[in-house]
């Protein structure tokens, strides 16, 4: 259970987010409805292209200790995404690995934007990967897919569900439209059968032995003239 100046502290910060929300990079924070300790945050990827982040959205957690902001809190990140290990506390300067630097200055702004300009580097830390960044990149396209499974974003950030199902809807239009001209390609293909009375297979013979006989008569008969 939060103490009164932890609860305090975290409610005169949640406001100051919802005042002034980070926007470079972008990054959302909510507490848990029944659990002030525990808040959820989504963090976007850089938005370079050439950035193997770009694209991606990443949910996580802070786990506040009761005595906040006296001491830190845990830093998690829930979403894969090729530099953290998914569902591990991250060993940051300003998480509970390190309580000894740690400032009650420090808000939920600061750590956010501290673990941004962490997740960008590649110095390595308890907690994080390696991968390449090829991998980073199928794990930023995948992210959205993935936390809409979470009921707790979904709950949350209403608005990325709604992101979500727009891409849905038009991925399905993308779809159906690839459908619909391989359709009409196929139709394109097909033998076009001959109307009854044309040059089709089936009156080429006979077509072809009235001329014979036609010629015929107009020979056998030039002879006589």
């Amino acid at each position: 259970m939060a103490s009164p100046l932890a609860t305090k502290r975290l409610t005169r910060e949640l406001k100051a987010l919802i005042k002034n929300p980070l926007t470079a990079p972008k990054i959302t924070a909510m507490p848990a409805e029944n659990n002030i300790l525990e808040w959820h945050y989504v963090l976007e990827g850089d938005a370079d292209p050439s950035s193997p982040y770009h694209g991606g959205i990443y949910h996580g957690k802070l786990v506040f200790p009761k005595e906040y902001p006296y001491r830190p809190p845990g830093v998690i990140m829930l979403t894969p995404n090729g530099r953290f290990k998914p569902n591990r506390r991250l060993c940051l300067s300003m998480s509970d690995f390190h309580p000894e630097s740690w400032n009650p200055m420090w808000s939920i702004s600061t750590i956010l934007t501290g673990l941004y300009s962490f997740m960008v580097e590649k110095t390595p830390t308890t907690g994080s990967i390696e991968t390449s960044d090829a991998t980073k990149r199928k794990f930023a396209r995948e992210s959205l897919d993935y936390n809409v499974k979470d009921k707790m974003f979904c709950a949350l950030f209403p608005e990325y569900v709604e992101l979500w199902e727009k891409r849905e809807e038009e991925r399905k239009a993308r779809e159906a439209e690839v459908l619909a001209l391989r359709g009409e390609s196929s139709e394109s293909k097909e033998k076009i059968v001959p109307s009854e009375g044309g040059f089709g297979e089936g009156n080429v013979l006979p077509f072809a032995a009235g001329l014979v006989v036609a010629l015929m008569s107009i020979l056998f008969a030039i002879r006589f003239i």
